[in-house]
């Protein structure tokens, strides 16, 4: 029997993961909300930066949350080789362990693992064997040691372990992988309900089902029918753009409205549009940090950011040399404050190390900036007219 102690921290913190839906738009999906955990608040529509190895790179979580962001993803497969689950365990868990005292959320260490080169990586029908890319230790992933994994990692929103398969895989390997992600979210929804005994965490089940209509359909209904408090959408990418989209915007018909959806990978502009439009609330990917690090500096459309340019220009280019302007005269950002262009591209020839900590604030607040007109867009059942003016 539980003691009388652990019951009532139970009770305490058994409502500490909600979703709520603020505001809907008239005249789409788009759709404003407020999603409730142990460490805080993530106000939706939300992109959430990547903290890969327990940082976003070139950043301090005291940055981050000057930006404005509520929340950070840190991967499960990464954390997992290095430093290792116990020791973040023994530190306090992710959130003392990198001094980030707000919502985190850790992927299932699925992805990455299927990511990896041929003869790296056996898949069967209990879990995954791979191989570290740091030293060719053997390793192997089912889903109750994600679940472990991540219990241990001690994030407030974490994810089924699931098959990530290239979309372009045939209708035969997809169906074939889709049986075995469907066994994997049950597999994972157990143990997890097993090892969440406080309710400190939440669950998301995730959609696959490839480029194939029926496959996403039958796995929406599936993931839909079980016990998840969330769902997320996988295998998308964004690529190509129109079946992308077509893809989940059939994929959301099957889900159920009150339930939080995070679309995995997710980060160009103009896929942040498209799927807010069609419902998905959170998103994560590494574009803004990773293009920031070779240079890359997004731009508003009053700064001349448009489809074209995918909404960015290269600050390496020597047309910059002596230019005194912002990185973009439309933004109000530390950054565009304080330095110029000419400034910026000097560190990236001299391989300054400030380099990277400025592109990178410059663009994270930019996809912050672009998130609250969005959600302030909604709100005002104006997301259609704002999509358009950035979209022309």
């Amino acid at each position: 029997m539980l003691s009388n102690k652990l019951l009532n921290r139970m009770v305490l913190l058994g409502n500490m993961f909600t979703f709520k839906i603020k505001h809907k738009e008239e005249h789409c999906q788009a759709r404003t909300g407020i999603i409730t955990t142990p460490h805080g608040k993530i106000h939706t529509p939300a992109f959430i930066p990547v903290a890969t190895q327990a940082t976003v790179k070139a950043l301090t979580p005291q940055q981050i949350q000057e930006i404005g962001f509520e929340a950070v993803l840190c991967n499960t497969y990464h954390l997992y080789l290095r430093p290792g689950p116990n020791l973040v365990k023994k530190m306090g868990g992710l959130q003392k362990f990198m001094s980030w005292h707000k919502p985190t959320f850790t992927d299932s260490g699925g992805f990455q693992v299927f990511s990896l080169k041929e003869g790296l990586c056996e898949v069967d029908e209990e879990g995954v064997d791979f191989k570290s890319f740091i030293d060719a230790s053997k390793h192997r992933f089912t889903p109750e040691v994600s679940m472990q994994v991540q219990r241990k990692l001690g994030a407030d929103l974490i994810f089924a372990f699931d098959q990530c398969l290239e979309i372009s895989a045939d209708h035969d390997t997809t169906k074939r992988s889709l049986a075995r992600t469907h066994a994997w979210a049950v597999r994972s929804l157990k143990e997890f309900k097993r090892l969440n005994r406080d309710q400190s965490q939440a669950l998301y089940g995730i959609v696959q089902g490839g480029r194939f209509l029926d496959l996403r359909e039958e796995s929406a209904k599936f993931i839909a029918s079980l016990d998840f408090d969330a769902i997320g959408i996988g295998s998308i990418f964004g690529d190509p753009k129109e079946e992308s989209r077509q893809l989940v915007e059939h994929t959301v018909k099957f889900l159920p409205e009150n339930k939080t959806k995070h679309l995995l990978g997710i980060g160009a502009v103009e896929d942040l549009f498209t799927y807010v439009e069609l419902g998905l609330d959170t998103f994560d990917c590494v574009l803004p940090t990773r293009l920031a690090r070779v240079g890359y500096i997004f731009i508003h459309p009053k700064s001349g950011g448009n489809i074209k340019n995918k909404f960015r220009y290269r600050i390496t280019h020597a047309e910059f040399k002596e230019d005194k302007s912002p990185l973009d005269q439309h933004c109000d950002c530390y950054v565009c404050k304080n330095f110029t262009r000419s400034y910026i591209r000097y560190l990236f020839k001299s391989d300054e190390l400030l380099f990277y900590t400025l592109t990178t604030y410059h663009n994270l607040h930019f996809f912050y900036r672009l998130m609250q007109e969005i959600r302030e867009g909604i709100e005002k059942d104006q997301f259609l007219k704002l999509k358009k003016k950035w979209m022309r």
